[in-house]
């Protein structure tokens, strides 16, 4: 797939992709002859995942150990010793998102409760 295609699948700017590229974070899987990049259903795949660190506050140097740790425990090949690591980063790494999450959503309800209020005024 062209950039283009994966911005339109992963509802993320071509900005996005292509600083995320220039980052380190993800590198597409080829090129065209013409140097254009092209993507794979498994980088969409690990697109996606970058995606849903984004609303929690993950830095990119976190995000790229994240994904690090992912293709880790992913590789066949990795010997135990780098996989028990990984997954052991990976669980900090989860334990943290939840505590991002139980922020996120505190938040939104002091949004709603915003919201509740002003809606109560007459306009």
């Amino acid at each position: 797939m062209h950039i283009g295609e994966v911005a339109a699948r992963t509802e993320l700017s071509l900005r996005s992709l292509r600083h995320w590229e220039e980052v380190g974070l993800l590198k597409p899987s080829g090129r065209t002859d013409g140097g254009f990049r092209l993507y794979t259903a498994a980088d969409v795949e690990k697109i996606l995942v970058i995606r849903r660190m984004k609303p929690l506050g993950f830095t990119l140097d976190e995000m790229k150990a994240a994904m690090t740790d992912i293709e880790t425990l992913a590789d066949a090949g990795a010997d135990a010793a780098a996989r028990d690591s990984a997954r052991a980063r990976l669980s900090a790494t989860q334990q943290d998102a939840v505590v991002r999450r139980q922020k996120l959503v505190v938040q939104l309800a002091m949004a709603d409760e915003f919201l509740d209020l002003i809606s109560d005024r007459p306009v």
